[in-house]
């Protein structure tokens, strides 16, 4: 009996401690919202991304909406991986530094290896032709190509893996490219172990389903990356 009532006393413990994290992070989201109102003008879909450890390549994963003029959280934050090398400051990413680029992007386009995706958002079913170059020194350096290049390297966006299955482009570094400040940089689908990426922002799938379900096509989105420090 006392066992019991001692593994029922530690459920409860754990499930409050969930309960405070998960209302922590909600609040953590909102305030970063709020502190960058000047920069999030006309945006009315967010998706926020943060860390509060320097050394950590996990962060909370957070969607928020304007609504009658205040953010609301959407949907319970969540883990996502980001770069093996963390948050880079704004303005320092460079090419393959295995950085996440701080800062915030409007979300761009959205790519799938299926045939159907649960979204109101258009989307590109990709196959082996799909390429996004990642050479500094080609001329389409961060941008789609279908087809033949002769770029000196390139990423495949129909992978073995299940990372690519849904990927949305993040438009760093897009508009205008500047050569070496960085590519390739997508929000994507994390493995089963939240391996750390290259500077992509990566989630669960069952966390991304809901996610590509609720955005609007005909709302202005974005996505928030923070570092420990903010923007």
């Amino acid at each position: 009996m006392r066992s019991n009532i001692v593994l029922g006393l530690m459920s409860l413990f754990f499930s409050i401690s969930a309960l405070a994290q998960l209302s922590n992070a909600k609040e953590k989201a909102i305030k970063i919202a709020a502190a960058n109102a000047k920069n999030l003008n006309g945006i009315e879909q967010l998706l926020i991304v943060y860390t509060e450890d320097t050394g950590s390549r996990k962060a909370t994963f957070a969607v928020v909406e304007k609504k009658e003029n205040k953010w609301v959280v959407i949907m319970d934050p969540v883990l996502a991986s980001i770069g093996r090398n963390g948050f880079a400051l704004k303005g320092k990413k460079k090419e393959g530094d295995g950085k996440t680029p701080t800062g915030i992007y409007p979300l761009g386009r959205l790519f799938s290896y299926e045939p159907s995706v649960n979204t109101r958002l258009a989307f590109k079913q990709v196959d082996s032709n799909d390429k996004w170059i990642d050479d500094p020194k080609d001329a389409a350096y961060n941008t789609f190509v279908r087809g033949a290049t002769t770029a000196a390297s390139f990423e495949h966006l129909l992978l073995n893996s299940i990372d690519y299955k849904y990927c949305m482009v993040i438009e760093y570094n897009t508009h205008p490219v500047k050569k070496g400040k960085g590519s390739a940089i997508f929000f994507h689908l994390a493995d089963e172990n939240y391996t750390p990426t290259s500077g992509c922002v990566a989630i669960h799938e069952m966390d991304m389903l809901p996610v590509l379900n609720w955005l609007d096509p005909y709302k202005k989105k974005a996505i928030l990356l923070a570092g420990v420090n903010g923007l």
